[in-house]
């Protein structure tokens, strides 16, 4: 089984259709384990309420998101496993803390991150720390 981490710019596409949407479903193939630290769900929860400030999403539907969510298999980390790590390489790659939590759990579970965020990817990508732990959304294989 391949091991990915996710972010919230990827799981996000699972219940909203945007560019990449397509990428980051073949995720949800049982082919794949799925990780995350635990700040995915605030991270979600601020794209959704973004949407319904913006009329794009009414309160009840963002809702139902969140609860399906919490039924995708998808193993969560507690964040603070992964600060210390996160901290170094966030001073490391002068990238923000919060993506640096993501980048630790994929150095931590030697795996690779996957993003739709093309700003993080880019400054990420060819990194000598973290080059063997990046992955775009459309490089996804797909499941078998």
């Amino acid at each position: 089984m391949i091991h990915f981490v996710v972010d919230a710019s990827v799981a996000i596409k699972w219940y909203l259709p945007e560019l990449h949407s397509a990428a980051a479903e073949r995720l949800l193939s049982s082919e794949f384990r799925l990780l995350a630290p635990d700040l995915i769900i605030p991270e979600i929860g601020i794209i959704l309420w973004k949407r319904i400030m913006k009329a794009e999403l009414t309160v009840s539907a963002a809702q139902d998101i969140m609860t399906a969510l919490e039924t995708v298999p998808l193993t969560l980390s507690p964040t603070g496993m992964l600060a210390e790590s996160a901290l170094a390489i966030a001073a490391g790659l002068k990238r923000s803390f919060y993506d640096s939590l993501y980048l630790a759990l994929a150095v931590i579970a030697d795996c690779s991150l996957v993003t739709a965020d093309r700003k993080l990817f880019d400054a990420v990508k060819n990194t000598t720390m973290m080059k063997k732990n990046m992955l775009w959304v459309e490089d996804v294989p797909p499941g078998m």
